[in-house]
């Protein structure tokens, strides 16, 4: 994995009139929804853009907070390394989903590493210009507060995941969000045996094997390395859904 320190090939925004599709990009992003228009303006302005290479790293665990981002196109992994280097991935973040939300408000450090899923580009916006947004338009706290309530109910939906569900529930159940991210017409994250493992929190060989299971028992098929939902209900019972 290449170290990097952010920013990367930053381009400052024209802060007097960015371009309508930046500022519906930001209107996109879940804790904007009840903002209002001259707070999302304002987040806009005070943006600046950002771009890195496939697998390259964005900021990483610990260090002082990087700011708020945005993802403008591409992936982006947010993970933890354990001491012994072994990587655990907790999300991956899409074109309009902000991330760092949490180091950003409370000022501390970043809680999780960033890297390039896919080459990406980002919008950014420092601690010190969200405050300064912020104080001019009060209506925006609440709507981050919103979002966190929801990332902390997406964090003990996750523990409670781990807790309770076996590898091939948990593997069903991932299989089963990204079935349904194709109905609605979004991308499905491009994800390896690999990637899978570290998002479930086992290894490659475990998925392998679960994957080879699943097919066995007649609810995916395994097509040119694709995975294809043959039976959802069944697949659903897995993941206790």
């Amino acid at each position: 994995m290449t170290r990097h320190t952010h920013p990367s090939r930053a381009a400052p925004q024209n802060a007097a009139s960015p371009p309508a599709e930046i500022v519906a990009l930001w209107q996109q992003a879940s804790f904007l929804q009840s903002a209002p228009a001259d707070a999302i303006l304002s987040l806009a302005q005070n943006a600046t853009l950002h771009t890195y290479s496939r697998e390259e790293v964005i900021f990483l665990e610990g260090e002082p907070t990087a700011g708020l981002f945005l993802v403008a196109t591409g992936v982006v992994k947010i993970c933890h390394h354990s001491r012994d280097g072994r990587e655990h991935i907790l999300h991956f973040i899409q074109r309009g989903d902000t991330f760092n939300d949490v180091s950003v408000l409370d000022g501390g450090p970043n809680p999780a590493t960033a890297v390039a899923h896919t080459d990406v580009t980002l919008w950014r916006v420092t601690r010190e210009n969200l405050q300064a947004v912020v104080v001019r338009n009060p209506a925006l706290a609440w709507a981050m507060i919103e979002n966190l309530a929801r990332r902390a109910r997406l964090l003990v939906a996750t523990v409670q995941d781990l807790a309770m569900r076996n590898v091939r529930g948990r593997l069903a159940r991932l299989l089963l969000e990204q079935a349904e991210a194709s109905e609605r017409g979004a991308t499905p994250t491009p994800l390896t045996q690999e990637d899978i493992a570290h998002h479930l929190g086992t290894v490659r060989e475990v998925i392998g094997r679960t994957l080879r299971s699943l097919a066995a028992d007649g609810l995916i098929a395994i097509e040119r390395q694709q995975i294809v939902v043959l039976d959802r209900e069944r697949l659903r019972e897995e993941a206790e859904i």
